[in-house]
């Protein structure tokens, strides 16, 4: 799915249906909203009858002989409706928060649940505004812009009824006003869709804009390329206010004309209502109430249809969002028996050895057009080191995500420990893997609370254990509150060396029988890869692990190399094997050692 081929079609009551299964525990209190809401409008709508009884009786009649009892319900009625108002309006404050809070929860924890490929063809920006700006629409929907619907559209059907027992033919005449307002709501519905859609889409747009722009402030900076950002910045919120007027002036038309037609409501009855006026002065004062009043409920019925149509493109994506299936599932049988990644049954989960096998498998990426892997057989006992190296883009890393299930096999097989990966849950194996990344992530806060993610059960003892085996002691020491050390969002307010080490302690501290490291040391310093690589000598001892490397110095040790080229296995065997083949492995390896000797020689 592209983030933005979005349909461009109307469903059914505005997609509200969909959102139902979601909402449905909030029924109750939305039930309580509308019945209260009715009660107040009810209220309302006899305001003009108190008005007809006081004018026909008090002033035609010149009596008072009902006035105390007169007062009394007045006074109830009023307050009665601040009361009822009251509650209306704090409950529906409540369910736009509730609703809000739990759709982003929803799709924060459906994000969890999606497999790679969703993240690589959906921008930050787009997701971003799925789970925030989309919720808070959607929560505003079904508590606001209900009430507001249900307090105008109840008054105008109440002032309806009442005109029609209380005069049948004048009311027919200010009803004239219905099919013209529904012929104009057919006819703005789809553009206000179209319309309010490609808003969304550009809103997406620039908060992708915006977030490029701060995580890519560095790499802006030494591309000197501020003056191009700010150009494309600008053209998407220019494109986006000259979106935003064009549907502000199809939504000011739209208000505009029933305005226009609830007007001459008002008209009808000061044309027609002479003749009630020579005889009861109070009825006549009642239809110019109903009638000067329906046009502020009519102005509200279309805004809170406009919002409607507005919302439903909101509802569009983000019942998209919830709906999406990731590419790797557990199947229903599985997740009974071993839980899933919110409620793991560990109790039920079997030690994982570290045993994996390829059974001839087949693999294409989704968004891909040809196999990467084709009818491939490997195993690869407990305790092996094995090294996949190649060049950059071969594709060095589809085995990992094979082994990780961070994607399913096309065709055939991975087995962990004798056993289909499929048969277990992907929390049970990745809990057992270790993966450090080329480019490492901490997350926000101190040193100690992100070596806490690897074990949050871990002692002092252990994370010492954990530093000391990756040589990263001395990183910490140096640290000024050592442990304690925010490390910034993303950890950028560490070196790249200083946060590969963390992360690699991290990955130890969780005690894997699977470590995986991919391309662990590109992007480091010497001195801190000579720390890595003693780091990877000492812990894959007792263990599978994998390495993914690009220099091939780090590598000769490896039990077995895999030798990528173009998303293929060309070769495998060990370093003096595949050097003795005088293949493609071997001018890998010359051409690193010639690179590496002329980089010295210059030096």
């Amino acid at each position: 799915m592209n983030e933005e081929k979005e349909k461009s079609r109307s469903l059914p009551f505005f997609g509200v249906p969909k959102l139902y299964p979601y909402v449905r525990k909030y029924k109750p209190h939305l039930i309580f909203m509308v019945t209260l809401g009715l009660l107040v409008t009810a209220i309302e709508v006899a305001m003009p009858l108190f008005q007809r009884y006081a004018l026909n009786h008090y002033v035609t009649e010149r009596t008072l002989d009902t006035i105390w009892t007169f007062i009394a319900l007045y006074v109830t009625a009023i307050v009665l409706r601040a009361f009822m108002d009251y509650l209306t309006t704090y409950r529906a404050s409540c369910v736009e928060v509730w609703i809000g809070r739990d759709l982003r929860n929803m799709a924060f924890d459906h994000l969890q649940t999606l497999s790679f490929s969703y993240f690589n063809q959906n921008s930050v920006g787009y997701i971003h505004s799925r789970v925030m700006s989309d919720t808070s629409r959607i929560g505003v929907l079904f508590s606001w812009s209900l009430m507001e619907f249900v307090w105008q559209m109840a008054y105008l059907v109440g002032a309806v009824i009442v005109m029609l027992i209380v005069n049948a033919r004048l009311a027919l005449l200010v009803m004239l006003i219905l099919p013209l307002v529904i012929l104009l709501f057919s006819v703005f519905q789809t553009r206000l869709i179209r319309v309010n859609r490609k808003v969304r889409e550009i809103n997406s747009k620039i908060t992708g804009d915006f977030n490029e722009g701060i995580t890519g402030a560095r790499t802006i900076k030494t591309l000197a390329i501020e003056d191009k950002m700010d150009r494309d910045f600008v053209a998407d919120t220019a494109d986006m206010r000259l979106t935003s007027v064009r549907a502000a002036r199809l939504r000011g038309l739209f208000a505009a004309t029933i305005s226009f037609a609830s007007s001459m409501a008002l008209a009808i009855v000061l044309w027609k209502g002479g003749v009630i006026a020579e005889s009861e002065v109070g009825t006549f004062a009642m239809f110019m109430s109903y009638a000067q009043n329906m046009m502020e409920p009519v102005r509200w019925v279309i805004d809170a249809i406009s919002d409607l149509i507005t919302t439903q493109v909101n509802i569009e994506r983000l019942t998209r969002l919830l709906e999406t299936k990731s590419d790797v599932t557990d199947t229903p049988e599985v997740i009974e028996r071993y839980g899933d990644s919110f409620e793991p049954k560990r109790e039920n989960w079997e030690a994982l050895r570290g045993d994996i096998e390829f059974d001839d498998v087949s693999f294409q990426y989704p968004d891909g057009d040809e196999l990467v892997l084709e009818n491939f057989s490997l195993k690869i006992p407990f305790g092996s080191n094995i090294a996949i190296v190649g060049e950059t883009g071969a594709g060095k890393s589809t085995l990992v995500n094979l082994v990780c299930r961070f994607y399913e096999p096309t065709k055939g097989r991975v087995l962990i420990d004798g056993r289909d990966a499929r048969e277990r849950s992907q929390l049970w194996l990745h809990s057992a893997i270790g993966y450090v990344l080329q480019t490492p992530h901490l997350f926000s806060g101190t040193v100690r609370e992100n070596l806490l993610y690897g074990n949050p059960d871990a002692t002092e003892e252990q994370i010492a254990r954990a530093l000391e085996l990756v040589s990263a002691t001395d990183v910490v020491d140096r640290l000024e509150k050592g442990l304690d050390t925010d490390v910034g969002e993303g950890g950028d307010l560490l070196s790249t060396g200083e946060k590969q080490l963390i992360s690699f302690a991290r990955a130890i501290l969780a005690d894997p029988k699977i470590l995986v490291l991919d391309e662990a040391t590109s992007s480091v310093d010497t001195i801190t890869e000579q720390k890595i690589q003693h780091a990877i000598d000492t812990i894959v001892h007792g263990r599978t692990s994998i390495v993914i490397a690009h220099r091939l110095s780090t590598v000769q040790n490896a039990d077995r190399i895999l030798v990528v080229k173009n998303g293929k296995i060309v070769e495998q065997g060990t370093h003096r094997e595949l050097l003795a083949l005088n293949g493609y492995y071997k001018q890998l390896y010359t051409r690193q050692y010639e690179d590496e000797a002329t980089q010295t020689v210059l030096a």
